[in-house]
């Protein structure tokens, strides 16, 4: 595992510094808020008409997003699968200090998607279920995976090029449904006509504060 900090973004949540990469997990500008914005609001928010939502998330890091989704799946008693990838799994002495809420109830539910078990599907309450793979995307089989939903939340393609090559992107978004909603922070030119030659309908929307733009793509 590369060396991991802790530190605490302007909306007063916290996230995690990569020195290896010299990147952070999340938006300096506020971690909670970028993932609400990025990928609840314009992801989430947009399939949660479906019976059940089916999600793929790349890049499970410190677990935020996993925790929103869960505690949106409650709140709208909707059924979630979610299915996350993670090469470099935060170790048990940080994740359990980084504190998203003071609700009792809350936090145990963030702590049982850490603690729950990889490679293999665990149901955490009447609404939502977790399958972690501790694999990097080009080494995972996703063929036999469709999705409504993908969170791709790698790291920035300038730190990790390899994610956001066509290849990858082909592989991912082959787990799309017809209509499937792709989300993630990144809104590079290169990105979009790559999305956009993968027959995605490429939406570039207003970023969460600090950024100017996100993308939201549709499959056709």
């Amino acid at each position: 595992m590369n060396t991991i900090k802790i530190i605490t973004t302007h909306d007063g949540s916290p996230s995690l510094w990569n020195e290896e990469l010299q990147e952070t997990y999340h938006s300096r500008h506020g971690a909670i808020q970028e993932s609400v914005h990025v990928f609840i609001k314009q992801g989430l928010d947009q399939v949660g008409h479906l019976q059940t939502v089916r999600v793929l998330e790349i890049g499970l890091g410190t677990g935020l997003n996993a925790w929103l989704t869960a505690s949106w799946a409650i709140r709208n008693q909707k059924a979630v699968q979610y299915y996350t990838l993670e090469r470099y799994p935060v170790p048990d002495s940080i994740w359990r200090q980084l504190n998203y809420t003071q609700v009792a109830t809350e936090s145990t539910l963030f702590q049982n998607i850490h603690l729950a078990p990889w490679q293999q599907w665990s149901q955490l309450n009447s609404y939502f279920s977790i399958y972690k793979a501790e694999e990097s995307l080009q080494e995972v089989v996703l063929k036999d995976w469709q999705v409504d939903l993908i969170y791709f939340d790698a790291f920035a393609p300038n730190k990790q090029p390899e994610m956001w090559e066509l290849p990858m992107l082909k592989k991912v978004i082959a787990t799309l449904s017809k209509g499937g909603v792709f989300v993630t922070y990144c809104a590079k030119g290169q990105f979009k006509r790559d999305l956009k030659s993968f027959e995605m309908k490429v939406e570039s929307l207003p970023g969460p504060p600090g950024k100017r733009e996100m993308v939201r793509a549709i499959k056709l």
